[in-house]
């Protein structure tokens, strides 16, 4: 297939720096698809309140994305975005806010993220009431499921259709959940509906236990990349922090510490990120550094894109989707 007005633009238009990088690392991706490669992308930040969707819905069905890491965050974005979009309320003079203006927000039930307010009300409290049903029906069966596996129940169920507000076809989460595309979400306490989970647990409403955890996460991932790393896995990574960091660490944790010397390293590496590098810093850390850790090889692809996310990854996905 040829490749549309957008590809064809930063082809020619995009020569040099970060330009240059983007449409490097896009054509790299594309070559690791045509090997047979599958590629795991991570979200960090807030890419679903980004509404990052609109694209990464169609790279799932079009399979250039064979499993997932994201935040917390992100998974349940994504869901709050569908049932609540016309509530949301955009701040473009965020920067100016006085903390006055910012407990405003706050008692109006708008919780901000960046420039964008996400209503309370109707985004978390519209889906609590369902995912506790869902939690609580499976703790009574005996049963336990991932976090991402309660919100793929959630919508596909279509107990919550009367409030869709965006076309479901801009929603990564139901075009992941309609697939079963695997997916890891470490530190998922840490979000909203985590929060939530563990109020119901400290009123004894629900266990724990009920909610598979991190280390149960980790060990699915292990299985995972054992069984589909025979033509390479690559790793493209939107952000930094605990969304890429907990997925890349299962290849040195395969090979060092279970001593199954025969893992491959990952066969490609992207990260977009706009933090530079620093003491310590793992979003700024070159990915060279990757390779002291055992999780990339001498030989393997890598790319950095010192930008914005939300600008950089849907001209990535443009470029994949040949548009």
């Amino acid at each position: 297939m040829s490749k549309g007005q957008i590809s064809q633009f930063i082809e020619k238009y995009y020569l040099h720096f970060n330009a240059a990088a983007l449409v490097d690392a896009a054509k790299d991706y594309e070559k690791q698809l045509e090997n047979g490669s599958k590629m795991l992308v991570s979200l960090a930040g807030a890419m679903s309140t980004a509404e990052l969707g609109k694209i990464f819905a169609e790279m799932i069905r079009q399979d250039k994305v064979h499993i997932i890491s994201c935040t917390g965050a992100n998974l349940e974005e994504d869901v709050m975005n569908l049932v609540a979009h016309s509530h949301y309320k955009r701040v473009p003079n965020y920067r100016d806010l006085t903390p006055q203006e910012e407990w405003d927000l706050l008692e109006k039930g708008l919780n901000r993220v960046t420039d964008t307010c996400i209503p309370e009300e109707e985004a978390f409290r519209r889906i609590q009431e369902h995912i506790f049903k869902i939690w609580k029906d499976a703790e009574e069966k005996g049963e336990r499921f991932f976090p991402h596996e309660f919100l793929h129940k959630l919508l596909l169920s279509g107990v919550m259709e009367e409030h869709y507000e965006i076309d479901l076809k801009d929603s990564w989460m139901y075009a992941a959940a309609e697939k079963n595309l695997p997916m890891v979400v470490p530190g998922w306490e840490d979000s909203t509906l985590g929060n939530i989970f563990a109020s119901y647990v400290l009123k004894g409403e629900l266990k724990a236990s009920t909610m598979k955890s991190g280390i149960e996460y980790m060990t699915f991932l292990a299985d995972w990349y054992t069984d589909n790393s025979k033509n390479g896995i690559g790793f493209f990574q939107i952000g930094g922090g605990i969304a890429g960091d907990f997925p890349i660490c299962v290849v040195p944790m395969l090979y060092q510490d279970m001593e199954r010397t025969d893992t491959p390293f990952w066969s490609y590496f992207c990260q977009i990120s706009d933090s530079t590098t620093s003491y310590g810093s793992y979003s700024g850390a070159v990915p060279n550094e990757k390779i002291t850790w055992g999780k990339l090889d001498i030989n393997t692809p890598k790319h950095i894109i010192e930008s914005d996310a939300t600008i950089v990854a849907p001209l990535v996905f443009a470029y994949l989707l040949d548009m």
